[in-house]
């Protein structure tokens, strides 16, 4: 064994206790929660109330940093090349899962270069029609759209975004075909709907159970596997005759692959405990939030998986591409 072999052994060993002691003292700075989104939108407001409460439990602020552009594409980029310390932690939705398909040229893997750390919640889709629209159940548009194939248009907030995503998904399983009209956000289809242009839209339940509430839309299944608090005479998919069919936007924290494990579950620890707390779920029960306090990195990452393979189908069958 040379000299030179020697002293690399003694450093590594003597810089081994110092990465440990670092780690156990995280953080001994701020945390930026990088956020893909824009700052005031139904993904940045979860996201700045668990900043706040946390900031309380860590020596060290959690600092929400919103880093649009390219869909999500620049601030998921950024968290994949950060360092992998614990400092750069991202927090997304299902925008993640179809990454790929919409962007094939990416610089990093959706899947390989992250660490899913917890699903911090899910918000389930509501599937609704315009209000004079003739069916009144979720087996009746089925029907309708089977009898009469490309007749009817459904709106969307984007092409592949999740209420697209969730309306192929619906079509796929009822064997039927609706037209897609992609508009630029909810806010700029739902007029279109309310005054029966449109007659279909899947929404995400935080922005749609509003209208459906005072009776300016007919709400006909909600894509989850119970019914919502704030509609309780609306069924869920199963119990309208389409078991399995759920659909959720779900919110995600995740850090770069290679982040130490006791950061990891450092950082699972405490937003499952923010999760649990009944203030926190109160002030999300406004947005149909269903927050989760259980997950671990281990149940994240399968979940990810999962919604991955699932959504990247969706993509492929119905030839969803970026715009």
């Amino acid at each position: 064994m040379n000299r030179r072999h020697i002293l690399t052994i003694a450093a590594a060993t003597l810089a081994a206790p110092r990465a440990l002691r670092a780690q156990a003292n995280w953080p001994t700075q701020p945390v930026r929660l990088v956020v893909p989104f824009a700052a005031g939108g139904p993904t940045d407001i979860p996201a700045r109330l668990f900043a706040e409460e946390i900031s309380r439990i860590w020596p060290q602020r959690l600092i929400i940093e919103n880093r649009t552009g390219a869909g999500v594409v620049v601030g998921t980029e950024l968290v994949a090349k950060a360092p992998k310390d614990g400092y750069t932690l991202l927090y997304t939705t299902i925008a993640h899962t179809v990454l790929r398909p919409l962007f094939p040229r990416l610089s990093f893997d959706p899947q390989g270069d992250f660490q899913p750390i917890a699903l911090v919640g899910q918000i389930p889709m509501l599937i609704t029609v315009n209000k004079d629209f003739p069916p009144r159940t979720l087996q009746q548009l089925a029907d309708l759209l089977r009898r009469e194939p490309g007749k009817y248009d459904y709106a969307s907030s984007g092409n592949g975004g999740a209420l697209h995503l969730a309306s192929e998904l619906f079509l796929r399983r009822a064997g039927a075909r609706a037209n897609h009209v992609p508009y630029r956000g909810t806010a700029a289809a739902m007029p279109d709907v309310l005054n029966g242009t449109i007659p279909i839209i899947i929404d995400v339940a935080t922005t749609a159970q509003p209208y459906a509430q005072r009776g300016e839309t007919r709400a006909l299944a909600v894509m989850a596997d119970r019914r919502l608090p704030s509609l309780p005479d609306v069924p869920t998919t199963a119990e309208a005759g389409f078991p399995g069919l759920e659909a959720y936007t779900w919110h995600m924290v995740m850090a770069p692959a290679g982040t130490p494990a006791p950061i990891v579950q450092q950082v699972n620890a405490t937003f499952n405990r923010v999760a649990a707390m009944p203030e926190v779920q109160r002030k999300l029960s406004d947005l149909a939030m269903q927050l989760r306090s259980d997950t671990t990195p281990e149940s994240a990452t399968a979940f990810l998986r999962s919604e991955t393979e699932k959504w990247e189908t969706i993509c492929r069958e119905a030839g969803i591409r970026a715009d």
